[in-house]
């Protein structure tokens, strides 16, 4: 869809690139930042500028050393997935169909499925072999208009497989087009070694496995699971204090199959993300409110669960909570590997506006990152990640089901055909 010309007559401002006849959406304010008639100039790999188009200084041709005609498409900034299990090995197809038979995840679990079974197949599974069902994984978000994507560990629940996880989920960031934000979840459930003794894994966690991977800089962030079948809120806390004392952010998986008080856990640790919520109270919501803390849903889990608690969107309305949306892609709960569904999923089944729920896998998705200054809408310098769209309108993005309408990526500034 887009001409490419190249300029190399004087440039007055320097730029590497100049993007014309675009229609812009910057998720930067109300009503998705249209800017009908837009251009965005590209220096460094950074927005140089952004506005519409009468207002360039200058002619296209005299800006840039590459003029690039989008021909009236959409261009929004890359899409973010701030929650996803990317990094694992095997497969729980039988598990999904014990669950269409009646089996619960809970009882799943007991029986040693669930997460237990893809840490089997994980800690099998060599750093080789880990990256490239991985990297398979990964191809489909890209395509896409991902630009952005959090990997968690958790599927090793022992020093040597996490580390390894982190590091295969670090290596996909560096092998392809993305950034990868990396979280440490080791709190992700109790592994078989530990069965009787959870504190115990949880002082491993604290002592052992978070120093050693806060030295090698493997996480970005550190998460874990406080919920019935994983850990307490009292474990979860001590996980972030060792979390805390290593200068590592911090997430959770709270409220997605009871409540247990964990979203005012996290806001008093001023987590990043609470994500999940669908159990979460009132006043959780108003502690996430306070704390600045994201809460990041996850309709795929919703979804693959057949869950009927919703997490309560309005009150995250009412309180004025940054909302975020995420694929979870993991082999469990929400084997998916596409962050588009995810969009009409969170219309239909959460209730999300279609604004919402673009701006939950830009501006907010962003923020559940910490990575809003670099990314998630279209601004002056933030980093030149933007996805070409072909659409009549972008609330198109979560209208469809199916339908991938991606036909460019601007990664860092440069340009790729999808």
């Amino acid at each position: 869809m887009a001409d490419n010309q190249k300029y190399h007559g004087q440039k007055h401002h320097g730029w590497d690139a100049v993007w014309i006849n675009v229609r812009l959406a910057t998720m930067a304010e109300e009503n998705y930042g249209i800017i009908q008639q837009g251009a965005v100039g590209i220096k460094n790999g950074r927005i140089a500028w952004v506005g519409a188009a009468e207002r360039l200084p200058g002619k296209p041709e005299q800006l840039a050393n590459e003029v690039h005609d989008a021909q009236s498409a959409w261009l929004t900034p890359g899409l973010i997935d701030c929650h996803t299990h990317l990094v694992y090995a095997g497969n729980r197809a039988e598990e999904f169909a014990l669950r269409l038979q009646g089996a619960s995840y809970a009882e799943i679990a007991a029986a040693g499925g669930g997460i237990l079974s893809t840490v089997r197949a994980t800690r099998a599974a060599s750093e080789e072999e880990l990256l490239a069902v991985s990297a398979k994984r990964l191809q489909s978000f890209l395509g896409e208009g991902v630009t952005t994507i959090e990997i968690k560990s958790g599927y090793g629940l022992d020093m040597e497989s996490e580390m390894k996880m982190l590091r295969v989920a670090r290596k996909l960031g560096e092998l392809y087009p993305v950034s990868v934000r990396t979280t440490f979840l080791g709190a992700h459930s109790v592994p078989p070694e530990y069965k009787d003794d959870a504190d115990g894994y949880v002082a491993l966690v604290c002592r052992k496995m978070i120093p050693a991977i806060a030295a090698e800089k493997l996480a970005d962030a550190v998460d874990g699971f406080c919920e019935g079948i994983a850990f307490s809120p009292q474990q979860i806390e001590s996980i972030f204090e060792a979390a805390k004392q290593h200068k590592l952010a911090v997430k959770l998986h709270a409220g997605q199959l009871s409540d247990l008080g964990s979203a005012e856990l996290a806001a008093r640790y001023k987590a990043l993300s609470a994500d999940h919520l669908e159990y979460t109270s009132e006043a959780g919501i108003q502690a996430m409110a306070k704390a600045g803390t994201v809460a990041v849903l996850l309709p795929g889990a919703f979804y693959m669960l057949r869950e009927t608690q919703k997490p309560p969107v309005d009150l995250l309305r009412k309180y004025r909570v940054p909302i975020a949306l995420a694929s979870d892609s993991n082999p469990g709960t929400s084997p998916a590997a596409s962050l588009l569904l995810m969009l009409n999923m969170g219309c239909m089944l959460f209730g999300l506006t279609p604004e919402e729920a673009l701006a939950g896998v830009t501006r907010y998705a962003a923020q559940a990152l910490g990575m809003e200054a670099q990314v998630g809408t279209l601004g002056e310098g933030k980093t030149a990640d933007m996805a070409l769209w072909d659409i009549a309108h972008p609330q198109d993005l979560a209208y469809n089901i199916g339908y991938n309408p991606c036909i460019g990526v601007i990664r860092q500034g440069i340009y790729r055909a999808v």
